[in-house]
């Protein structure tokens, strides 16, 4: 099990393939297991690294400080851990907004940037559902309710529509050893909401993509595509029929979006 000790936690990685580097960036409630669908074909290509970021997954403590900056410096450690150069990254949701904060404090070390579904949107609408989430994690609430609620924010309403999905997702989910419980999810939220990501968007000078989903809706389109006009080397491409989880929705789409932008610098 590969892990960085840092001065005031240890971060557990994944690593396959090779090729150039890329650094994958976990959203809010994920590990580096969330980006399933899309580690295989990525590793034929790339070597991926995926960190569970603090507060999440196999990383220690959970209960270890959280800012934008601390999630960003351990990705930057670890990539410098791994003697990787520069290296290209792409975060989904809040992992997109820890990608910006790397290529600001870091921009030597950031090749190039990709975001998921993934914009500085400050929606009163997601603050309230994260608050209706974390009361429906406190205890004596049945395990299964907030992923019941949550979930049709994530995904295109395809997935519902298939018999069994929803309930498959929702067990296996549940039965996942290293879910992020309800204090580090709140821990998280917190994090995220004292942070000002809007305010590194000038200072990105790397090549980035910007994949957005058509239908999401934490992160609407229109919203997005104002909110990250202030990156310079900007270039946006948008998923169809495509929910918040983009790469579970529509992995082919979005491999096929993703990997000619970071080949590009290979």
């Amino acid at each position: 099990m590969p892990t960085l000790t840092l001065q005031d936690v240890t971060l557990h990685y994944e690593i396959d393939g090779n090729g150039p580097p890329l650094m994958l960036i976990a959203g809010t409630a994920s590990d580096s297991a969330s980006w399933g669908p899309l580690v295989a074909p990525l590793a034929r290509q790339f070597t991926v690294i995926r960190p569970d970021n603090r507060a999440t997954g196999r990383t220690l403590p959970v209960q270890a400080p959280l800012s934008l900056d601390h999630w960003a410096d351990d990705a930057l450690a670890l990539a410098d851990h791994l003697a990787l150069g520069p290296v290209a990254v792409a975060g989904h949701s809040l992992g997109g907004m820890i990608a910006l904060a790397m290529a600001a404090r870091g921009p030597a070390q950031v090749a190039r940037l990709a975001l998921l579904a993934s914009a500085p949107v400050n929606a009163a609408r997601n603050a309230a559902l994260f608050d209706l989430i974390l009361r429906l994690r406190a205890p004596g609430q049945p395990p299964d309710l907030w992923l019941r609620a949550f979930l049709p924010w994530l995904f295109h309403p395809r997935f519902f529509t298939v018999p069994g999905q929803l309930d498959a997702a929702i067990a296996q989910s549940l039965a996942y050893p290293h879910a992020q419980g309800p204090q580090a999810m709140a821990a998280q939220v917190a994090a995220l909401r004292a942070a000002d990501p809007a305010a590194l968007l000038a200072q990105i000078t790397c090549p980035t993509l910007a994949l957005l989903a058509e239908d999401d809706l934490l992160i609407p389109l229109e919203q997005a595509r104002q909110a990250l006009a202030a990156i310079a080397d900007l270039r946006i491409a948008t998923l169809p029929q495509s929910g918040h989880s983009l790469h579970w929705d529509a992995p082919e789409a979005t491999l096929a979006a993703l990997i000619p932008f970071l080949r590009e610098a290979a």
